[in-house]
């Protein structure tokens, strides 16, 4: 019986007891934050037949289950208010206990390097920003890059706290949307962030799902290798994006298009793609709002422009928003350095379409409609209902075409919240382009103050040279 006993010793003190330890994806740790008011998916590896159980010290209910056959395991926590901190407990044949634990709104960050951005990178007020980035009750995650050629169950990456020391580090047009909230909703703030800068959207999602549609996989084979980070569709999603899931979020921001620029036709399919993936994986229609990306000076002639609106057909699919940024940008800058805006502007949108505050602007003009009268043509918006403002003497970027599709620039007139476009030459007019380059920078503006979208109301082929 000794013998038995100094066996089994010998055993629980050795490396091989660990073969038999409950475990946890690295996105559960300390300082994490959890989405309230929810049923959030708490998930690890264990030893087959192993009984887990799992509570959070806001209310100490164990909600249990066993390890099944391919050694996994899940469970559904109710979530309560916001609040915290408080401790996640996961005990198996051992104990794990996560503390620091706060409970609030969780978003999920991607894109490239315009959403990768941090303060120490060089942003406006860079020096000032860092210093006051004390927010005990803000998180941060940053994924590490890392690619794979099929979906993995771990990643790297860890929580902190928001510190000046932390905050210079991580992307800044999150750091700003996040504190947003959190001072508007009063709640504790996660932010995942899982970007890498160079990269086409085609690596964020399942290399399947392009493999499955023509046009999709004929434009993912026009990408070019870059050496600053993967082009292979799959690649970034399998690695960064599927160890996530189904981590429960609020919702999503999406900063990315300037390396789809080499095919930009194809980016409002590649994009709309994309937020479907994911939100089938995750299993539910959560927000997703994306930053059009900003006026610069591209190689080929409307490369920019036309993924600027490509971006803003992508709204037609349900519980998307689109941040514009074509008066805070930088056309000789790829990084344009004012995050702060493009933060608040994101914040603005998840204020007022998914937290319920109504007086917060949502967009600027977005292009609705067109009809003809005479030789004139008059365009509808929407986010135009309290009027339309030109920041200049006059309007311009306006060209106008016939049947000819010659385009000629216009007069633009507003006429409350239309406007009226016309040129001396076009007495038959058949479609109207607005800041149609890489590099046009318009000024007009809704009586909000958020810039109108690049837009054309024709669908002809346009040739890129």
């Amino acid at each position: 019986m000794k013998k038995y006993l100094a066996l089994l010793l010998f055993a629980a003190m050795s490396p091989l007891s660990s073969l038999f330890a409950v475990g946890l994806p690295s996105i559960f740790a300390d300082h994490m934050v959890l989405q309230q008011n929810a049923s959030v998916t708490i998930w690890g590896w264990g030893k087959t037949g192993e009984e887990v159980s799992v509570s959070g010290s806001w209310n100490g209910n164990a909600v249990k289950t066993k390890v099944d056959t391919d050694a996994k395991w899940q469970v559904k926590l109710q979530t309560p208010a916001a609040g915290g901190p408080y401790t996640l407990t996961v005990q198996g044949y051992n104990t794990i206990r996560f503390s620091d634990v706060l409970i609030g709104e969780v978003w999920l960050v991607s894109g490239q390097s315009n959403m990768e951005w941090n303060a120490s990178m060089g942003i406006d007020n860079d020096k000032e920003e860092i210093a006051k980035a004390n927010y005990p009750q803000i998180r941060f995650f940053s994924v590490e890059h890392r690619t794979a050629d099929g979906p993995q169950l771990d990643l790297g990456g860890n929580w902190v706290v928001a510190t000046p020391e932390t905050m210079q580090y991580f992307s800044a047009v999150a750091y700003f949307f996040g504190r947003e909230l959190h001072q508007e909703l009063n709640v504790p703030i996660g932010l995942i962030n899982s970007s890498w800068g160079g990269t086409p959207a085609e690596i964020w999602m399942q290399a399947q799902l392009i493999k499955d549609n023509p046009f999709l996989a004929e434009a993912a084979a026009k990408l070019q290798e870059v050496p600053w980070g993967p082009v292979k569709p799959g690649k970034a999603y399998n690695a960064m994006i599927a160890p996530l899931i189904p981590y429960q979020i609020a919702g999503a921001l999406w900063y990315q298009g300037e390396s789809n620029t080499a095919v930009p036709h194809a980016y409002s399919e590649v994009l709309t793609a994309l937020i479907q993936n994911w939100r089938a994986q995750w299993g539910y229609e959560f927000p997703f709002y994306f930053a059009q990306i900003a006026p610069y000076k591209y190689g080929r002639p409307y490369e920019g422009v036309i993924v600027r609106d490509e971006q803003r057909q992508t709204l037609s699919v349900p519980k998307t928003g689109m941040v514009v940024t074509s008066d805070i940008g930088n056309i000789d800058d790829i990084h344009p350095r004012n995050k702060l805006d493009v933060g608040k502007r994101f914040a603005n949108i998840a204020l007022n379409q998914t937290y319920g505050i109504k007086d917060r602007p949502v967009s600027g003009p977005l292009y609705r409609e067109m009809k003809k009268e005479g030789n004139k043509i008059r365009l509808y918006f929407d986010h135009a209902e309290n009027g339309l403002v030109s920041k200049g003497k006059e309007l311009t970027l306006f060209e106008i075409a016939g049947p000819d599709q010659k385009f000629v620039p216009a007069r633009a007139k507003i006429d409350g919240n239309t406007i009226v476009v016309s040129a001396r030459g076009v007495k038959d007019p058949a479609a109207v382009r607005f800041a149609w380059s890489n590099t046009a920078e318009p000024k007009l503006f809704n009586k909000e103050g958020l810039p109108a979208s690049a837009f054309r109301t024709d669908n002809w082929e346009i040739a890129m040279q």
